[in-house]
């Protein structure tokens, strides 16, 4: 259940951010939207407003926002996508894939300011015990400084929590320093069912930065992790790298992996797929934002656009691919998980 629920979120919110890039941008420079969809399939949820078409639908695995023009049909309406000059194109169509960066940079800025902030992860030092985790009910109180598990030095956060993940159901006796005396407390770590591992409810401690601080940071973190994507994509092109490609299941199953671990790090997750999603996009493949970029290039050259009949026919085309590929990498998943 915590799969499911983390992963309609998760994926809903970067659906959400993408589409209405568009949608806003759309709206802004007079081109009608017809629909804003998230989700494909049936619809769980629909209204009309101000000519717009909003629906929830049942499969939670995309979304679209149709825009007057789209459909050659369309395009000799005032407010046709078509109809438009390139710049104000161009905006739409490139405000869907910037907003998946927008999203990253607000999660990661959540993060450090309004959230958790950043886990001191050379410290020792219990920035949280949960009130019914076995480390309270022992006498482990928040602020405690954890200087030794079972005569073995402590040095940092990690050491900490390898000890207890490594010792399940045994008891520990932690040495803490507290109010500047030593105490001895034992503490047996409850074996987690899914991943047999130990736990004893603390959490390490954590410094959030100025709002200004927390901003900068956003943006550096959404630039790395878009620079190594980037660095990483090439070298499997160049075959310096093997390729590991995770289909929707096996992205679902990561997700609920990190959910279990906190919100924090099911944030960080989404940030880093919010890029991945945007860059995804920008690629020039039919079907996908960066493809419609290839089209202006030509309508740039020519002078005229590329006959809109031609245009939709490799965009079809491209997305039956793509949805092809996704079963085919699903069905990978499946194999590799041995739920096939």
């Amino acid at each position: 259940m915590t799969t499911l629920a983390a992963s309609i979120i998760i994926f809903g919110l970067l659906i959400f951010f993408h589409e209405f890039g568009h949608f806003i941008v759309a709206k802004r420079v007079g081109i009608g939207v017809l629909e804003f969809a998230i989700g494909f399939g049936p619809k769980l949820i629909s209204f009309e407003k101000d000519g717009t078409r909003y629906s929830l639908r049942a499969l939670p695995l995309g979304g679209f926002c149709r825009l007057m023009g789209e459909d050659p049909e369309e395009i000799e309406q005032e407010d046709s996508f078509q109809k438009k000059p390139l710049r104000d194109r161009l905006a739409v169509i490139a405000a869907g894939p910037l907003m998946n960066f927008v999203l990253a940079a607000l999660l990661f800025f959540l993060i450090y300011f309004f959230i958790f902030g950043v886990p001191l992860v050379n410290s020792t030092v219990l920035g949280e015990v949960l009130p019914e985790g076995r480390a309270a009910k022992a006498g482990l109180r928040q602020g405690d400084v954890v200087m030794a598990v079972d005569g073995s030095e402590m040095n940092k956060w990690e050491d900490v929590v390898q000890t207890i993940n490594n010792n399940p159901e045994r008891m520990l006796i932690f040495t803490v320093e507290r109010d500047g005396e030593i105490k001895e407390i034992g503490v047996t770590p409850k074996m987690d069912p899914q991943t047999e591992k130990g736990l004893i409810g603390i959490a390490p401690q954590t410094k959030k930065y100025a709002f200004f601080s927390s901003l900068s940071l956003g943006i550096n973190n959404t630039w790395w992790f878009t620079r190594f994507i980037v660095v990483s994509l090439a070298q499997i092109i160049t075959r310096q790298a093997a390729p590991e490609i995770a289909g929707p299941i096996g992205i679902v199953q990561m997700v609920g992996e990190v959910a279990k671990t906190g919100i924090s790090n099911s944030m960080t997750l989404a940030a880093i797929l919010s890029i991945h999603l945007g860059l995804l996009n920008l690629l020039p493949i039919p079907a996908l934002d960066g493809s419609r970029f290839v089209f202006f290039f030509i309508e740039g050259i020519r002078g005229k656009p590329v006959d809109p009949n031609k245009e939709s026919l490799i965009h079809f085309i491209g997305f039956t691919l793509l949805i092809l590929l996704t079963i085919l990498i699903a069905f990978r998943d499946l194999v590799r998980l041995e739920l096939f």
